[in-house]
């Protein structure tokens, strides 16, 4: 009864080659590296924030990219 079946693709929409929220959590991860590398420059403690944070940022890319990656398989193969 819950059950509908697979949904039907829409034609000629093609997917997109890297899943949105891997990107912006790759530019989040680059935007605190640099964050980091000037905060270290200046002198303050502060830069260390911006490292975990580029360090959770890069595991939410990987996760998403991974994530994306085994969707498409999964629908195509």
């Amino acid at each position: 009864m819950g059950d509908t079946g697979p949904e039907t693709p829409v034609t000629g929409q093609e997917p997109t080659p890297m899943p949105r929220l891997a990107l912006y959590a790759l530019v989040i991860c680059v935007l605190a590296v640099a964050a980091a590398v000037v905060s270290f420059v200046e002198g303050s403690w502060l830069g260390i924030v911006w490292v975990l944070l580029a360090g959770v940022s890069s595991n939410m890319a990987i996760y998403y990219l991974r994530r994306g990656r085994a969707s498409r398989t999964t629908s195509t193969g």
